[in-house]
């Protein structure tokens, strides 16, 4: 892992991932709301080569920054997050336009249904989460343009935007935390599935009226 790590980090030049800052519009996560968010680092591996970042800072920051932001999303249900950090490597200030590496984190989790006291997915999702390429960290890397502290904390808001995408797509694809039938959660869903169906009726009639 850690070779692959070191190859992917020197590689790439653009970051796809995008970061969740708390203060952003939530998705639609059903029935969601979080309950214990547990983030353990016991067995991280630290790519060579990169800024050292303790066990219980990574810990820290990523229960912070999962917590600001799923701790908004208020549902009926509670879902218990597991997260495991399995590696990562941190840019240190390279040579502009040589040797320009970007950050990497690696992160394992598991969502868990409080209750019906079993997990979602039966296997870990794995997350290899890039640090967001700016202008000035393209140039001359991101450990010129910002701080450790800068670059854990962008690694981690991009491992929040991943996993929240992933969620969103399980509940689309899933059905994961569907409201419980006749909860205030199923009522409000199935009146604006109606409203839409109406709204997309009313809209599909005036197209098809010939013009007068």
């Amino acid at each position: 892992m850690i070779r692959i790590f070191a190859l992917l980090a020197a590689m790439v030049s653009v970051a796809a991932c995008t970061a969740a800052a708390p203060d952003e519009p939530l998705e639609d996560l059903g029935a969601f709301k979080l309950g214990h968010n547990i983030v353990i680092a016991s067995k991280v591996q630290m790519v060579p080569g990169s800024r050292e970042v303790s066990k219980d800072e990574w810990v820290d920051i990523l229960t912070n920054e999962v917590g600001a932001r799923f701790s908004q999303y208020d549902g009926d249900k509670l879902y218990h997050f597991g997260i495991s950090v399995e590696g990562y490597f941190v840019a240190p200030g390279g040579v502009p336009l040589v040797l320009s590496p970007k950050s990497v984190l690696a992160i394992n989790v598991t969502v868990w249904d409080d209750a019906a006291g079993t997990k979602l997915n039966e296997k870990v999702k794995k997350f290899t989460v890039f640090e967001t390429t700016t202008a000035d960290s393209f140039l001359v890397g991101s450990g010129h343009a910002r701080t450790r502290e800068e670059q854990m904390r962008g690694l981690a808001r991009n491992a929040v935007g991943q996993i929240e995408d992933w969620l969103v797509a399980q509940r689309k694809e899933s059905d994961w935390f569907a409201p419980e039938p006749g909860s205030a959660a199923a009522i409000a869903a199935a009146k604006a599935s109606e409203a839409g169906a109406i709204s997309e009726k009313a809209v599909t009639e005036v197209e098809a009226k010939p013009a007068s």
